[in-house]
């Protein structure tokens, strides 16, 4: 550890840094930051830096509102989209009390807790997130950059230009990249990120969002994380790729299993299977992520599994030929606009309870579901995932799984504010409903 700090003083001297953000999250994943001087820097990285955590959503109250904000020397990087002119430094931080005693509010303190219940079982939970978003002409409008669809090569077009500075910026921040396309809808991209450990990525997921943006902006145009911009258009989701390892061997990995998937990747399936309804509250955290999560955009709307079917929760990519070992499940419902550390929390959460109670898993969907009859869906066991926010939140409330994986202060504000959200939505009288009933009633 002071190994690191020494890196960060030193790094800081060496390259002229005359800012360094402290970045953290509030409960619904916007990232905060203020900015302090080197010279306050050795000390911070000792002691923290106090600030008011009244004014943070989901945070302290205004009678216990002085908090500390406690740099991790570890995720130190230089923000190359701030020149080199006066090189501005970032650190994610860890939210902690005036006592010492980590902020039970901090969503990455969720996320710490949740993974050390799986170290405790021997596990590290390992995490990598498709990144789906859309560009747009400006944030007043959803005009496209361009109309190309999936795979489409596009080379002439500002889109590429801006996917391909966007790595350029992540990779100058030790954040690799796997794949880059254009994805379904017109100006829809992705970007995947390559796996790391939950924490790493969550912090990741945090720095790619802001990264897109400031790339769009520098190039007059606009990024969103919006789910479902666009009616009639495909969504943008955060497909999940996870897996467990036991040291440096992939516990969801079993050589003697027809399909290579262990009982502990089985069970873990079956957590999130059994337990997908009370979480999607937290992977789809707004109104809109409703909007695309519905049948015939290749979004999941029924909980089942399966190996190589897209129409399913939760799928087991087949590994490429040669590297059998590298077994892993894709969770299919969440979409960039969830708060990454309280996401992956309860995906872990669920999958652990699977492996604790022994959960069996059900037969995998070999049928396309979308066009299954519901009464063929019953049948087979296949239920739906929640249709709505309310219906999420209702669904959440009951469940002592997520109550237990976020904790009690962020759970009691988390179904607080969203219940807030969905009455401010419900009281909207929307341009469909003119368009649908005006002339006619």
């Amino acid at each position: 550890m002071q190994q690191q700090l020494d890196y960060v003083l030193r790094t800081v001297e060496e390259r002229g840094v005359r800012f360094v953000r402290m970045w953290f999250t509030d409960v619904l994943g916007q990232l905060k930051s203020f900015a302090i001087t080197p010279a306050e820097l050795e000390n911070a990285l000792e002691e923290g830096m106090t600030f008011d955590g009244s004014a943070i959503e989901g945070y302290s109250r205004v009678q216990e509102s002085d908090m500390l904000a406690v740099p991790d020397a570890n995720t130190f990087e230089i923000l190359p989209w701030r020149g080199d002119d006066a090189p501005v430094a970032r650190m994610f931080c860890d939210i902690h009390h005036l006592s010492g005693e980590p902020f039970e509010g901090d969503p990455r303190h969720v996320l710490r807790r949740n993974l050390e219940r799986a170290r405790e079982k021997g596990f590290t939970f390992y995490a990598g997130p498709e990144m789906e978003f859309f560009y747009f002409q400006d944030d007043r409008s959803t005009e496209p950059l361009d109309r190309a669809g999936y795979f489409d090569l596009t080379e002439m077009d500002m889109a590429s230009s801006l996917r391909r500075q966007t790595i350029l910026t992540l990779e100058a921040m030790g954040i690799p990249c796997e794949y880059s396309h254009h994805e379904i809808a017109p100006s829809q991209h992705e970007i995947d990120l390559r796996y790391t450990d939950a924490l790493t990525m969550a912090d990741n997921v945090m720095t790619f969002r802001i990264v897109v943006k400031e790339v769009a902006r520098d190039l007059g145009v606009y990024a969103t994380f919006m789910p479902k911009p666009i009616a009639g258009a495909f969504g943008s989701g955060m497909h999940t790729h996870l897996s467990l390892f036991e040291g440096d061997v992939n516990a969801f990995h079993d050589p003697g299993d027809p399909h290579g998937l262990s009982k502990v990747g089985k069970h873990f399936i079956a957590g999130l299977l059994r337990h997908a309804r009370e979480i999607t509250a937290v992977t789809n955290q707004t109104v809109n992520s409703y909007k695309r999560l519905i049948v015939g955009y290749e979004a999941p709307v029924y909980v089942c599994w399966a190996r190589n079917n897209r129409s399913a929760l939760v799928r087991v990519p087949l590994p490429k030929r040669g590297k059998e070992s590298s077994t892993r499940i894709e969770y299919r419902s969440p979409d960039p606009a969830c708060n990454p550390y309280l996401a992956f929390a309860v995906m872990l959460a669920a999958g652990l309870k699977g492996i604790e109670e022994g959960y069996e898993l059900p037969n995998q969907a070999t049928n396309n579901i979308y066009e299954m009859t519901p009464e063929e869906r019953a049948v087979e066991g296949i239920g739906q995932i929640p249709q709505s926010l309310a219906e999420a939140i209702d669904v959440m409330e009951s469940s002592e799984l997520v109550a237990e994986a976020l904790g009690e202060h962020v759970f009691e504000y988390f179904i607080r504010n969203k219940r807030e959200e969905w009455a401010q939505y419900k009281a909207q009288v929307t341009p469909w409903e003119i368009d649908r009933y005006l002339g006619s009633l």
